[in-house]
């Protein structure tokens, strides 16, 4: 702590991302990126804009890209807004449309960046209990003071909650906006979307990081009616206004455009992910049923700790959240299909040498 800090920065507690270890070596199944590489076009968009254009400033509006996605999810630009990947966009959102003194909700087994943004910009906030069966308390989110914002599926449990209890959620908060953060919507069943020409308090938030393979160029956008693209967007600009640069535009838009290329990546991401459940269960492993591109597992004779230290130490980075009521398991993303075959078998030998 230092005497310079401000009062905000005293407040800070910022979030951990998962481990970032350079070394080729490492089977990374912590940070739930997409295993597979960018479409070929994306590729050579940004390799197209690398030149004298640098020297200019990007396209404030981003025009192009809210027009790409507008297309991919059948809504018009006014309807779209594109921010340096979703987390800067959640936390614009949540100056955007949430107001100290109006408590907000989310889950208590969530994403762990609502709590951050909340204390940062000195929010009221509950955390709602999950289910016992880590599924969303839907009734606890109604009628909500200052607004709700939930992930779907849920992080870190992967579990979705149906459209037509989201769409619940939505109608008993009239007053206050609902967020749906759709992070990993893609290897699920249903967005949200859909219901936004119905509801102007619904705001869906989505990446290009997990489906489109884009984790390195940060792009992420919100879908919702224009009066809220036009507070993200009064948010943004008191800030930046060129938060998007020329590389990210191009690749982020042209992986907007590779359609076929990317239903075919999430395909054979949901297949091996099913693949891996069925040889989880094989050892013992309790999942939960995830419709997103990692699963959430618990072994009832081994600790989930234990497990986190032993992959580690056989070149395996997995999650592991040490907190009640998850403490005892273990995030692990959906890899290729070689790199979930060496994680089980690196499985299977660590809990044979625990229980010989």
């Amino acid at each position: 702590m230092s005497k310079y800090w401000s009062s905000l920065v005293n407040r800070t507690d910022p979030y951990v991302p998962g481990e970032q270890i350079n070394d080729p070596s490492i089977i990374k199944l912590n940070t739930n990126e997409n295993p597979y590489p960018p479409a070929d076009s994306v590729l050579q968009a940004i390799q197209h804009e690398v030149g004298e254009a640098l020297r200019l400033y990007p396209s404030p509006s981003v025009s192009g890209l809210r027009e790409a996605i507008a297309k991919v999810h059948g809504v018009s630009q006014e309807n779209v807004f594109v921010g340096n990947g979703s987390d800067e966009v959640l936390a614009f959102s949540f100056m955007a449309f949430f107001e100290p003194g109006k408590k907000i909700r989310f889950p208590s087994i969530t994403y762990s960046f609502y709590p951050v943004y909340a204390k940062l910009f000195n929010l009221d906030f509950e955390e709602v209990s999950l289910n016992h069966d880590f599924t969303i308390n839907t009734n606890a989110f109604y009628q909500s003071e200052g607004g709700v914002i939930f992930p779907n599926p849920n992080a870190p449990t992967g579990i979705l909650l149906p459209i037509e209890q989201v769409e619940e959620i939505i109608f008993q908060n009239e007053a206050n906006i609902v967020i749906i953060d759709e992070a990993y919507i893609d290897f699920a069943k249903e967005s949200a979307v859909s219901l936004v020409h119905k509801h102007p308090n619904l705001l869906v938030i989505q990446t290009t990081s997990k489906s489109r393979g884009l984790a390195g160029l940060r792009v992420g956008y919100a879908i919702g009616n224009p009066e809220l693209i036009e507070g993200l967007e009064r948010v943004k600009n008191s800030f930046n206004s060129y938060t998007i640069d020329r590389l990210a535009i191009a690749g982020a838009t042209a992986a907007m455009n590779a359609t076929t290329y990317y239903e075919e990546i999430i395909a054979k991401i949901i297949n091996t992910r099913e693949w891996v459940t069925t040889e989880l269960v094989k050892l013992g492993f309790r999942i939960l049923p995830s419709q997103a591109n990692f699963v959430f597992i618990s072994h009832q004779n081994v600790k989930a700790e234990f497990l986190y230290t032993k992959l580690k130490e056989n070149g395996i980075l997995i999650r592991h959240f040490p907190k009640e009521p998850i403490k005892n398991f273990i995030r692990v993303t959906i890899g290729t299909d070689n790199d979930m075959k060496i994680f089980v078998r690196k499985l299977r030998q660590i809990l044979q040498s625990t229980n010989p």
